[in-house]
């Protein structure tokens, strides 16, 4: 019996031209998890072109296509984090079709080892997104430090600044999720 080994994947940074396409791809490997949420397609894509825009022009932010043989097979945008030695996963994904392949946790190991200075990693994922929740946590080592929900909203909400507390805007029930970060080990 031959196996064959996968080729190798890596990390490609995306230029200005590519970010459509980045974000067509992104939003549409998100949609059957909020379709199985809601029980119907978004009317909207998910995360909105709004949201993407505010990943993408970031300070700091780098955009990367997953690379499998030439081929792109998913993304991943990083932006430094609040502290030095820190850094944030803002978006992650898989092209739609792809996924339950392993590509998830290569991208992973890819994007460690292209920030080998970072000390602390920290991501967001929805409540209801129960294969991120299992990847970030049994896959990839994170743990969940915090949940976001209406007593205690996210500081920084997706797309925008944080709405006066108390407000009827303060807390979109979208925004309920899990902060996650992963310590790495002493080298």
């Amino acid at each position: 019996m031959t196996t064959t080994t996968p080729p190798p994947l890596t990390l490609e940074p995306a230029l200005p031209d590519d970010l459509s396409d980045f974000s067509t791809r992104l939003q549409a490997s998100f949609a059957p998890a909020v379709e199985r949420e809601t029980g119907h397609p978004s009317p909207e894509p998910i995360p909105s072109d709004q949201e993407l825009a505010a990943s993408f022009d970031a300070p700091g932010a780098e955009v990367f296509h997953v690379i499998q043989g030439g081929e792109r097979v998913g993304g991943a945008v990083v932006v430094p984090g609040r502290e030095p030695g820190h850094r944030s996963l803002e978006l992650f994904f898989i092209d739609l079709g792809r996924e339950g392949q392993g590509l998830g946790r290569l991208a992973w190991r890819a994007i460690e080892e292209h920030y080998p200075d970072t000390r602390v990693w920290e991501t967001f994922t929805p409540h209801f997104e129960v294969r991120n929740i299992h990847f970030y946590i049994n896959v990839c080592g994170f743990h969940a430090v915090e949940f976001f929900h209406e007593g205690h909203p996210h500081p920084e909400p997706p797309g925008g600044p944080t709405p006066p507390e108390g407000s009827a805007e303060s807390f979109d029930g979208e925004d309920r999720g899990f902060r996650f970060e992963k310590v790495m080990p002493t080298r």
